[in-house]
């Protein structure tokens, strides 16, 4: 039986609309690899689009439960790109971490990632000959990744190109690796070391459509499966 793969729903973007979407072409490249793709929604009764971060109230119990229904059903989970982080981010995050539970963060949920445990901390790109906003979704500059890491054991390659679609980058994080960067020294890509597949990477692997992608995604499917086979006792936040 394939595992299922939650895909965490992002506010579409610009933001004034009322709709959480999902990022079809991490639904497709999931069940490429062999999984079953779902959507994790956000649990309040809020239009995310439309209210400020700092407006959303923290979560109640029930809501946290409702969350906590959907992420038992997770033998792995995406968190995609987008463009406004929420609290059920961090949560869905912290569940993982403390459950094992095989996540792959993309962009904006790589970010998520290097935020774990603190406020949001990143920073403007510097423009040192990189262009690392191009919406075109073309290959656009270098990364190079450290062979020690888990996320060479998956891709099995040190340098490759990839596509580039954010305005913001991470800095070093408390709790996670940084194991890839690119030329001009912006990390693109973490893991938490604690973990059996806990990875974020700055680029969009599901706009690639080459091997280094597939690979990231079998691995995340393989992980997800192996996952489903384990006894399970949940650790709530």
């Amino acid at each position: 039986m394939r595992p299922l793969i939650g895909i965490v729903g992002r506010v579409e973007y610009p933001g004034n609309t009322d709709k959480i979407v999902e990022n079809d072409d991490i639904r497709r490249e999931i069940i490429k690899a062999g999984g079953t793709p779902f959507v994790i929604l956000p649990p309040q009764v809020v239009d995310y689009g439309k209210v400020k971060n700092s407006e959303i109230p923290d979560f109640t119990e029930e809501e946290k439960n409702m969350l906590i229904q959907q992420l038992i059903l997770c033998n792995g989970i995406v968190m995609p790109g987008g463009f406004k982080m929420l609290n059920s981010d961090f949560f869905i995050l912290d569940y993982a971490i403390k459950n094992d539970i095989p996540i792959l963060g993309i962009c904006l949920g790589m970010q998520v990632m290097a935020n774990y445990g603190r406020k949001i901390w990143n920073e403007k790109n510097d423009i040192n000959g990189i262009k690392h906003f191009v919406e075109s979704g073309e290959l656009v500059h270098w990364v190079n990744v450290k062979h020690n890491s888990k996320l060479y054991s998956i891709v099995n390659a040190n340098k490759f190109m990839v596509n580039s679609f954010h305005h913001m980058h991470v800095l070093e994080s408390k709790f996670y690796s940084s194991v890839c960067y690119s030329e001009d020294g912006i990390i693109e890509g973490i893991e938490y070391p604690n973990n059996t597949f806990n990875i974020g990477v700055q680029w969009h692997p599901e706009r690639m459509n080459d091997s280094i992608s597939r690979k990231l995604f079998k691995g995340l499917v393989e992980s997800a499966i192996n996952y489903s086979k384990q006894e399970k006792v949940f650790v709530h936040k």
